[in-house]
């Protein structure tokens, strides 16, 4: 593979040039900073230009501009390392460089070829419009209904990216300038060559370089987030280091690039970022709140899932509000921010209603409510405990009560599979479609395996160190404040004293232990949300090298020792793990869906309607175009309903149920595979078990699947075979 290197960028959002303290620049206390605001402030006619006009516009002494740039420098470097990582295990794994546009459109399997099937839609139309026009009137993904999968899918980044394709590709054939370079690869084994291109001219290489140096800017600010909440650069590199050594338990992208999530989290890195500089902040500027709102709303338009993530911050938060850890005003501020963002992530959503019906919605409306009726609870209730622990029912009675009024009121229920999976966790509840979730593997407990990984890197440990110590001085000011009677709750509206005082300084530390809280149940409950989990523990492994909690180490010389030693400890599994993912080699190769989709392309028209296993439809509409009837996102009402009729082929039901389910549908092809009607991820879950629960009267009948994989006649006729998948026809009568 031919590498190129990009000049990455490490950016500090929240450069500050009034604030009481700032560890990424100095740490010399406040003065230093107010004196290099005075001295910058005298001498602007000296340096209007250059990086001494820079520097005193922001108000830095030399040395504190200096320590400025070796926290940017030392970010990007961090940032370089992980674009370079993740490129090159997504090669290692794949050769993706050798493989034929064919290959690299099945290596995006499941929902991330569904994905990159509207990029590819809008870079082949006849101008960017027409091809936004095309996948905002969408025929083929659901026939035969036209709908929205921009609004459907959250699908912003495939139109940027594919808005960026189109003009690098423009601007460099306008110049003449060469953006890839194709050569013949012959795979052997009788196989005929197929043809090979790389560099950013090729639509698949451009749209994984990008993710891959969107996830490298992440880490830069993982490096700044941890430096910024630790007051020190070490506490970056503490950072840093975590994620390299738990790689495989922090992020998935290097596996699967078109993923939602890809394109999502680390606006949410930006996010808590500036939240955190918010909350240590005395009078955040309306800039501070506007950039929080802005790095809202990119972290929740690319994914459908960002409201639930959203409501434990806002949680979070609102119990830090509670302890009186953060004034009423600027909970307020941060408040209006999210409800505000939330409303233009629903117009650029094209009104979606789940937006206005999710928990998230409702809770900030409870809260808002609850802190302008903060004087009644203070009549009602006597301070201490027991208003803490009314404003707490308050908030979960009142917010869910508006969310299943407005989802009555508006007539929503493609949310209604969250509410069924958390009841299965808790209970003996089962239906079709919480069984297609629980029967995953990503959707399950988390596993044992995972806190043991934690624990030989040493991330469990240091975690456990350090909230317990955040818990220790919580539990202090709790306890003086109920010896005090609650005298001080009144002094909470003044943000000034507030934020002046010690318990506010604290604030930050409880708002992250919390939101570690929130992860850490969200983790437990559903294994792939330990992507949340994973990285906010190593953001709060940097606290490590706070003065603010280890001051009791000792000198800072001591301090800085201790620090070695832990990460010495931490690199002996780390780099094992490290070297277990650079082991990773292999190389793509998937025959039988090659020859399935090569078939589907040369023996069906354009307008033959195919349905199957969800994973094999997205490849099917994104290599042939076939309109299909049902795909992998499952989270619409509709759809599920869809694949449950789809589905039905791996029941017991009879052969003329199943096509009188599929002729509702208008589908003339079904890819049958074998595998889906005998694969059982553990005891109860394979297609025909799940079936059972709905299908009770056809108990202990043979699958349908597996009598069509003997005989498919009379209701359906094989058109194609191979050792992975059938293509049955549907018989229609004629009339």
């Amino acid at each position: 593979m031919v590498a190129k290197n990009r000049k990455q960028t490490g950016k500090s959002p929240a450069t500050q040039t009034d604030r009481d303290r700032n560890p990424l620049v100095s740490a010399s206390g406040k003065s230093n900073v107010r004196r290099a605001g005075r001295e910058g402030k005298a001498a602007t006619g000296s340096h209007p230009n250059g990086l001494p006009g820079i520097r005193h516009k922001l108000g830095l002494s030399p040395s504190a501009a200096a320590k400025l740039g070796v926290t940017l420098l030392l970010a990007a470097l961090t940032g370089y390392l992980h674009w370079y990582h993740l490129s090159q295990l997504f090669e290692n794994d794949r050769h993706f460089s050798h493989l034929s546009n064919l290959e690299k459109e099945m290596a995006f399997r499941t929902e991330m070829g569904l994905y990159y099937s509207y990029y590819k839609t809008v870079i082949e139309a006849p101008s960017f419009l027409e091809g936004l026009h095309m996948i905002m009137n969408d025929r083929l993904t659901e026939h035969p209904l036209v709908i929205n999968t921009l609004k459907r899918f959250n699908l912003y980044p495939e139109v940027v990216l594919a808005s960026w394709y189109r003009v690098y590709t423009g601007v460099m054939g306008y110049f003449g300038i060469p953006t890839k370079m194709c050569w013949s690869i012959n795979r052997g084994e009788g196989l005929t060559p197929v043809d090979s291109c790389e560099g950013m001219g090729d639509p698949a290489y451009f749209y994984v370089a990008c993710v891959f140096l969107q996830n490298g800017l992440m880490m830069s600010l993982f490096f700044i987030y941890g430096a910024y909440l630790s007051g020190s650069r070490l506490g970056g590199i503490v950072t840093t280091m975590c994620f390299f050594f738990n790689h495989g338990e922090s992020t998935r992208v290097m596996w699967t690039p078109p993923l939602r999530e890809s394109f999502s989290y680390p606006f949410l890195v930006l996010q808590m970022l500036l939240l955190t500089y918010i909350l240590r902040t005395r009078s955040p500027s309306r800039t501070a709140m506007v950039a929080l709102g802005v790095s809202t709303l990119c972290f929740m338009l690319p994914w459908q899932f960002a409201q639930f993530v959203l409501l434990t911050q806002v949680a979070s938060l609102f119990a830090s509000y509670i302890l009186g850890y953060l004034s009423p005003g600027k909970m307020q501020s941060i408040l209006v921010t999210h409800m505000v963002t939330l409303g233009v992530c629903f117009i650029l959503m094209f009104g979606n209603s789940m937006l206005l019906t999710s928990f998230y919605a409702s809770s900030l409306v409870s809260i808002w409510a609850i802190i302008a009726l903060r004087d009644q609870f203070t009549k009602v209730f006597k301070p201490g405990i027991i208003i803490w622990v009314m404003q707490g029912l308050a908030w979960v009675g009142s917010t869910v009560l508006l969310k299943f009024m407005l989802s009555t009121v508006l007539g929503v229920s493609d949310d209604a599979h969250i509410s069924g999976l958390i009841k299965s966790k808790f209970t003996s509840y089962k239906d079709f479609h919480t069984m297609m979730y629980t029967c995953a593997a990503e959707f399950d407990f988390m596993e044992l395996k995972t806190p043991l990984r934690y624990l030989g890197t040493l991330l469990l440990p240091i975690n456990m160190l350090v909230v317990a110590l955040i818990v220790g001085r919580t539990i202090q000011d709790i306890i003086r404040f109920l010896r005090e009677g609650g005298k001080t709750s009144g002094k909470r509206d003044n943000v000034e004293e507030v934020a002046g005082s010690e318990m506010a300084a604290k604030g930050e530390l409880v708002y992250h232990s919390l939101q570690l809280l929130a992860f850490t149940v969200l983790a437990i409950l559903i294994m792939r949300l330990k992507l949340f989990l994973t990285p906010h523990m190593c953001i709060m492994a940097s606290l490590i090298c706070s003065k603010q909690l280890f001051s009791w180490v000792g000198e800072r010389f001591k301090h800085q020792v201790l620090v070695f030693a832990v990460m010495a400890g931490m690199a002996i599994q780390g780099v094992a793990n490290l070297q277990a993912q650079w082991a990773i080699i292999g190389e793509f190769s998937n025959l039988p869906q090659e020859e399935l989709l090569n078939w589907i392309q040369d023996n069906t028209g354009p307008d033959s309607v195919f349905a199957g296993a969800m994973p094999t439809m997205a490849s099917v509409k994104l290599s042939t175009g076939r309109p299909i009837v049902n795909h992998p996102h499952y989270e619409d009402a509709g759809l599920r309903e869809r694949t449950k009729l789809v589905y039905s082929m791996y029941s017991r039901m009879s052969g003329e149920t199943v096509k009188s389910n599929l002729m509702k549908l208008g589908v003339d092809f079904f890819v049958l595979e074998d595998s889906w009607c005998t694969r059982q991820t553990r005891p109860g879950c394979s297609m025909p078990e799940i079936w059972d629960i709905e299908d009770p009267e056809n108990v202990g009948k043979i699958p349908l699947c597996t009598l069509m994989a003997k005989n498919s006649r009379p209701h359906f006729t094989t058109v194609f075979s191979n050792n992975i998948y059938e293509v049955l026809k549907v018989t229609k009568e004629l009339r």
